[in-house]
């Protein structure tokens, strides 16, 4: 294999692929990224054997071929070279010469036989839909995953393409966070899935605000595919979690007594007050609502308290209910909708959020001291 390459397009391929590779790895090929240099084209794949990341990036190529190389190093040497272009060439034994200005490298690599096959997927269940919506679905729901791994099938986003719907969902159990967008799925299309937290980080990161993304699912496999600006293009394959997500309709409140329209940026910002006078002893705000005013407070006896009152719009009858703050304040980070929806039953009862589009976060009340 030998190639020429813009030291930023390689610079853009190890940086989309090298963060699926642990710093620990029972298997030495692992620590490797896969190169294959065809036509004008270099691809970049990067595994852990769960989730597997590619990205393609153009190169000149002299002669076609592959090879493997450990990828933090490479990435270590091409931030740090002064020449805009890079010379690559790997001989039979996969011995990589590296050529960049007056600088010069050798770098031991793996045969490329070694690295673990890229899964296949059938062309029957795919969905076409754009960057910009999926990554800010996952952007309204991916906070709530659960940590928790003795329950992992909550250790992921829940996925469902049903009746030309996408649902998206992730619950740890004292809240749920929901998003909903219409889709075109064929009959054959129609599905639903797990996919697991590392792999929503990684799209988290990798996903652009322009751009389409092609999702594939097999049995227990979901493909990413992302066309990205300047030619690129990612694929993202990842394990599936798997057992069966709970039902999650359930938890949902019913008719709510009290629908209160609130500011998210003021709500937000005074939330993030009254946080601070919050311990881990008492890591609750109650929230008072009386005729056209909320009043937030903490109340630590080792910490001390904080009180804060928003001027809002409410007629209703004073109620008053405590949640955790920080849990309060993870939607209201990821919406950008200007007004957010407060929806209560009773100081008991889960509050629900919304906005105008369709999502919805439930979240369990705490107990008011």
């Amino acid at each position: 294999m030998k190639l020429v390459i813009a030291k930023d397009k390689l610079i853009q391929g190890l940086q989309a692929v090298q963060n699926v590779v642990g710093s620990k790895t029972t298997l030495p090929i692992l620590s490797n990224v896969l190169l294959q240099a065809s036509g004008s084209r270099l691809e970049l794949t990067a595994t852990d054997l769960d989730v597997t990341i590619s990205c393609s990036v153009e190169a000149t190529v002299e002669r076609e071929g592959g090879t493997t190389l450990p990828v933090k190093r490479l990435f270590g040497i091409a931030r740090e070279l002064a020449a805009y272009e890079v010379e690559l060439d790997v001989n039979e034994k996969s011995v990589c010469t590296l050529k960049a200005g007056s600088s010069f490298y050798r770098i031991n690599g793996l045969a490329m036989e070694e690295y673990p096959p890229k899964p296949e997927f059938s062309e029957l269940r795919n969905v076409s839909l754009v960057q910009e919506k999926l990554k800010g679905m996952f952007k309204k729901t991916s906070f709530a995953i659960s940590t928790d791994e003795t329950r992992f099938v909550l250790n992921g986003v829940y996925v469902s393409f049903k009746g030309q719907k996408m649902t998206m969902v992730a619950t740890d159990g004292r809240r749920l966070a929901l998003a909903e967008t219409d889709v075109e799925i064929a009959d054959e299309g129609q599905c639903d899935f797990i996919v697991p937290t590392k792999a929503v980080n990684e799209l988290n990161r990798l996903l652009q605000s322009s751009g389409e993304v092609e999702i594939k699912t097999s049995e227990n496999r979901v493909a990413f595919s992302l066309k990205e600006e300047g030619g690129a293009s990612i694929g993202i394959v990842s394990k599936l979690v798997e057992g069966n997500y709970p039902n999650y309709r359930q938890v949902i409140p019913g008719e709510c007594k009290e629908r209160i329209a609130l500011g998210r940026e003021e709500l937000l910002h005074a939330l993030r007050r009254a946080e601070i006078m919050t311990s881990d002893k008492s890591n609750s705000v109650k929230m008072a609502f009386t005729r056209n005013n909320l009043a937030i407070t903490a109340n630590s006896p080792e910490v001390g308290e904080a009180r804060e009152s928003l001027a809002i719009n409410y007629k209703g009858r004073d109620v008053a209910i405590a949640f955790n703050p920080n849990y309060l304040m993870d939607p209201l980070k990821a919406l950008e909708d200007d007004e957010v929806y407060l929806e209560l039953i009773d100081e008991l009862s889960p509050g629900v959020l919304k906005v105008s589009e369709p999502f919805l976060y439930v979240l369990m009340p705490m107990r008011m001291s």
